[in-house]
Parts: C-alpha cells; sequence; structure tokens
C-alpha cells in the first residue's frame, strides 16, 4: 500500500483526525448510550468491555478517526478506513459511529464523501460491511451510492462473527454521482 489510511481530512462540516489511544475514555463517553448500537451486530458495545475491544481494533488498523464537528469543536464520533485488498483493488470504510444529536443532520453523508473523495485516488472500489439488521447504515449507504454485492459472515475485531452485507461502489460510479 503505498498510501496513507490516515491522514487529516476535513470539509466545511467535519475534521477527521487520527484516533489515538488518548481519545479512549471520550471516544467511549459517546458510545456508551445504547441506543446508538441498537441496529448494530454487536448491541453490547456500549458496555465498557466490549467497546475496548472496538477501540483496540481502531488502533490495530491504523486507519481510524476521531469526527470532530467544526462548529463545535467537539468529538462526535468514530470511523476507519481498513481492510485493503490490493489484489481487488479495494479497501472497507466502516466502524462508524455519531452521537445522536448528529444523526439526521447530514453528517454522515458528509464524512462518507470526504473520506470517498480521498480513498478513491488510489483504489477503484469501497466496500462497506453492513449488519443484516442494521437497517438505518444499509440506508445510507444505499443513499451515497452503495449497491448490495453479497452476504458473508463477519468476525469484527475481537468479536463473534454476524452476517453482513456488502455494498460496493465503483471510483466510475462515485464520479459519475458526484459531478
Amino acid at each position: 500500500m503505498n498510501f496513507n489510511i490516515q491522514p487529516i481530512l476535513e470539509n466545511e462540516k467535519v475534521r477527521l483526525l487520527p484516533l489515538e489511544k488518548e481519545d479512549f475514555e471520550a471516544l467511549y463517553a459517546l458510545a456508551s448510550d445504547p441506543k446508538i448500537w441498537e441496529q448494530h451486530p454487536q448491541k453490547n458495545r456500549w458496555k465498557k468491555e466490549e467497546f475496548e475491544k472496538f477501540f483496540e481494533g481502531a488502533m490495530v488498523s491504523k486507519g481510524a478517526f476521531k469526527m470532530i464537528d467544526k462548529e463545535t469543536g467537539k468529538m462526535i464520533g468514530s470511523t476507519r478506513f481498513y481492510d485493503y485488498n490490493e489484489e481487488e483493488d479495494i479497501i472497507f470504510i466502516g466502524y462508524t459511529f455519531f452521537t445522536r444529536e448528529y444523526w439526521g443532520t447530514g453528517i454522515n453523508p458528509s464524512v462518507k464523501s470526504l473520506m470517498m473523495n480521498y480513498i478513491l485516488q488510489f483504489v477503484s472500489k469501497v466496500g462497506f460491511h453492513v449488519g443484516a439488521h442494521n437497517i438505518r447504515s444499509q440506508i445510507a449507504v444505499g443513499r451515497i451510492g452503495g449497491e448490495k454485492t453479497a452476504e458473508q459472515e463477519i468476525a469484527y475485531f475481537g468479536e463473534s462473527p454476524q452476517i453482513n452485507f456488502i455494498y460496493e461502489i465503483t471510483k466510475n460510479k462515485w464520479e459519475s454521482m458526484n459531478l
């Protein structure tokens, strides 16, 4: 891989900064809301011992970000690039969560657009793993052009496997949608 999966990225709404070990307590304070995880395959991530696995996976990925609302300067969640596959020329975006006050505000498409515009300089496809029962995330990925391509059992870092839908967006499709 000859590109950086943890750059500083920003647009008019949000700043994505590399997630650091020192961010654990602040990020956990945001993630400790059970409502955030109710549709997710790992519904107990709001519990500290479960969130610790999530956070460890973020650190190991070397592609995780904390999301900062540019207007308020507050941390609002996390996302990451992960599972780069050179042979298939694809990287995944995921493990994304926001505090509920940002749901429905347009911040998610803004973050995804920022990440897609950056990473599609280096790969031809972006993938998303979405829990089979996570309707909210399935709708969100569909709205940005994701197409369901498969169903697969996925074992998130340190967690038990769950059925996920695989969505993909090609560089050509993204560019045609965003001209």
